[in-house]
Formats: structure tokens, sequence, C-alpha cells
């Protein structure tokens, strides 16, 4: 059976205040994967209820960025969702989010300014933004959110904790391909040696946990042994980045809390990843 699928605002609003059970939310933005689907997966065995959203946010990208592109296909999303045997799908339509004179945003300041916040400025302050408005039409106990949006996660946890909302952000590990490749709607953007090329995020990965075994601790001499990693298959650096996994301090000295952050341009496609430097 089809998820029941919800198109207004106050439709979801009225059904989720009323329901005395425990709800899981997971939000996405469509053109579902093994990734968004292992969320679902982890939220049907915590939940009583599930719902999912598609929303493809236009207040996240940039004039530049691929909004028009992005992918879609609704009737495909719906039906993995019915074999999931998720309860409700929200729908919404833009228009519905942010109405004729909309002027209200919300801003994290700090853990969003850094990694993809320096190369995309707008971007958290619509994450944000949008994701406050799901979790006050839903009010969801839980909220499932892959590790690959790691900055994202931090983000939304500040956000919750200091506007006083009680959702609970639940992460989850990031699925990959057989090859190590971390899943996502824009992989599809990748074409011929461009998917090889793009293995290059995951292989620094690799590289640094071997070289961080083999005893090196320090930023400054993986760095470049990373950055050549990823100009030799035709990766163009926004960032790589050492950071703490609990607050995103930057890191000289590696330790086992150390986390590694990617972001690489493959062709027209913008990738990122992220990893503990050890298993």
């Amino acid at each position: 059976m089809l998820p029941s699928v919800i198109n207004s605002v106050l439709e979801m609003q009225c059904l989720t205040r009323k329901a005395d059970t425990i709800l899981g939310f997971v939000p996405t933005m469509g053109f579902l994967h093994k990734g968004h689907l292992s969320l679902v997966e982890m939220a049907k065995k915590q939940c009583d209820i599930v719902i999912v959203s598609i929303f493809v946010n236009p207040s996240q990208f940039a004039p530049t960025e691929d909004l028009d592109n992005y992918p879609r296909d609704f009737d495909r999303d719906l039906k993995l969702l019915a074999e999931l045997g998720v309860d409700y799908v929200f729908f919404p339509q833009t228009i519905e989010m942010y109405p004729p004179g909309y002027s209200t945003w919300v801003t994290v300041e700090g853990v969003s300014e850094v990694l993809c916040g320096k190369s995309r400025p707008e971007h958290f302050k619509g994450v944000s933004t949008i994701v406050c408005k799901l979790v006050n039409i839903v009010n969801p106990n839980y909220m499932y959110m892959g590790e690959k949006d790691f900055q994202q996660i931090a983000v939304l946890k500040r956000m919750l904790l200091d506007l006083n909302l009680e959702t609970v952000i639940v992460p989850c590990p990031i699925i990959r391909e057989d090859d190590g490749l971390a899943m996502s709607s824009r992989n599809k953007y990748l074409v011929d040696q461009q998917r090889e090329d793009a293995l290059c995020l995951y292989r620094s990965i690799q590289h640094t946990r071997t070289r961080y075994q083999q005893g090196c601790r320090t930023a400054d001499e993986l760095l470049p042994e990373i950055e050549q990693i990823i100009t030799e298959n035709n990766g163009k650096i926004d960032y790589i980045e050492f950071r703490t996994a609990d607050d995103l301090k930057p890191v000289d000295q590696l330790d086992k809390n150390t986390r590694l952050f990617l972001a690489v341009q493959i062709g027209n496609t913008r990738l990122i990843d992220n990893a503990f430097i050890t298993i």
C-alpha cells in the first residue's frame, strides 16, 4: 500500500498534533537512494509512525547551483517508501512553504560558517530555515539524518538546542557503493571517467587511515598527500580539513576523535565526504 501523501501544512499539523505515538521523521529532497532508505529503516525500527518529507528546498541553493536540474522522481520515491512501510509522505509545494511575503530566516552562527559554509555562505541558512519549519510542522520525536552531511547535523543539533525544540536527531552511518563512493543523489551527474575519478574522496580517507596507523599524526604532513590523490584524479578541491567530531574545531595534531572532511568538484559535480580517521 502506498503511503498517504499530504500536501498541506495545516493537514500535516492536525495529523501530528493528534498523534499519541512515537513519531519518526526523515527529511529528504527526494530522488531516494539506499542512503535515504537506510534512514527510513532505522526510523521504522524505533518509531510507531514514520513520516518522510520530499521537498527540494530552493533556499539552500545558490543562484549558480543546480536547483532546476536537481533530480526528481516522485512516483519512484513513493513506491520505494511503500516497500518499507512508510506511513505518510509530506510533499508540499514551494508556495506552501514559502508563501508570498515570506521573510523569516534561521541562522546558526559559528558551526555553519566553516567547511561548506565558506564556499556556500547562504546554504545553511536555507537548510536551518526549512528544517526548523519542517520540525514545527511534523513535530517528530526523532529525526533521522545521514552522517554524509556531518556538518549539517552539527548545525541542526545546535539549532534544536538553541530554539528549545524537543526533536532529537538520530545520526545514521554513511551508506556507500561497493567501491566506497558515498551515496548521493548527485552521483547521477557523474559520467564516464568522472565516476572513477570520484573515488578519490574515499581513497583519501583510506590513505589517511593507513598513514595514521603508520604513526603519522600531523595535518600538515597529510594534507599534501591527500591533495595529490585528488588532483591526480582530476578533482578540484574546495576543502580538505581535519576537525574534531564533537564541535568541528580545526585539528593540527590528529587523534581518534579527528574526522577528515572533503569537498571536491568532479567535472561539474560537487561531492562531499567525511569519516573518522580511525575505524
